[in-house]
């Protein structure tokens, strides 16, 4: 495992199971991962997942179904937290799935809650900002708010998942998208081999 640190805010659109499915991949790379999940994310959840959560009983064993010590939740409220600072050292930051709303709110620099914040100090202290929106189609709004992120240093990653690999399951078209974000972590993934090489 590596000893790096991540951060992951989980917003209200749809693609709960992208979530799901990188901080469980993440949880084998990184050694710390601190979340933010919006209260539409919680909600998204459980309609997409079945999982049934509240804010006053969000935990990573009923996010995740097991225990997972490094993934430490953040309030979406408290700017007292890490990733709230420039100072704060770490990785990157991934928003996964990641609302039109949201992308919209760091395109134009408001910071609304702890994932616009630290999104915001991603952008101004030069570091790795991961957007992966899931939404179709995109009005012209969405595109130059995306263009505007982009221009800003953020990496769109749009939740297009691969076809090619043959995949058999729900879990394994996530995945792919997974792997992708990885990747653009630079993470040595394993989930999903690089296209036309052999193992």
């Amino acid at each position: 495992m590596s000893t790096g640190k991540i951060v992951v805010g989980i917003t209200g659109a749809s693609g709960a199971i992208y979530a799901q499915r990188f901080l469980r991949a993440a949880s084998e790379h990184y050694s710390e991962i601190y979340v933010t999940l919006s209260e539409q994310a919680i909600q998204v959840a459980a309609t997409e997942l079945g999982i049934s959560l509240n804010r006053a009983s969000l935990t990573m064993e009923k996010w995740l179904g097991g225990p997972y010590p490094q993934v430490k939740i953040l309030d979406e409220k408290d700017y007292f937290t890490p990733p709230a600072s420039g100072s704060f050292r770490h990785d990157g930051m991934v928003i996964v799935p990641c609302s039109m709303g949201t992308l919209g709110r760091i395109a134009n620099g408001i910071s609304n809650d702890l994932v616009t914040r630290s999104a915001d100090v991603c952008l101004k202290e030069g570091r790795k900002l991961i957007l992966v929106p899931r939404e179709m189609p995109w009005n012209l709004i969405m595109l130059r708010n995306a263009t505007s992120v982009a221009e800003a240093g953020a990496t769109i990653l749009p939740a297009c998942p691969a076809w090619y690999h043959n995949p058999t399951s729900l879990e394994e078209l996530a995945d792919s998208v997974v792997a992708r974000i990885l990747q653009n972590l630079g993470v040595e993934q394993k989930i999903q081999k690089q296209w036309m090489v052999e193992d």
